[in-house]
């Protein structure tokens, strides 16, 4: 038969310290009042502005080819 066994060793930790801690509040950064309509009314704006931007740039080219175009045909008429 086999002999007596030893218990089983039960091991028990004390906590450190016994101070209860909470933990921090989360840093609270202003936003400046931005909420979902004023984020949505700058989106837009620079939608309108990108947009604008596009446009007059489309149309600097157009003008530069249009002259490049009159400058070719006018200069092949005084050779004439």
């Amino acid at each position: 038969m086999p002999g007596p066994t030893a218990p089983a060793a039960q091991h028990h930790h004390a906590p450190a310290c016994a101070c209860q801690n909470t933990p921090a509040p989360a840093p609270r950064t202003p936003l400046l009042g931005l909420n979902a309509g004023t984020v949505g009314a700058v989106v837009t704006v620079g939608i309108v502005l990108t947009a604008l931007l596009a446009a007059v740039a489309v149309t600097a080219i157009s003008v530069t080819v249009a002259a490049v175009v009159m400058r070719s045909l006018l200069t092949s008429q005084r050779r004439r």
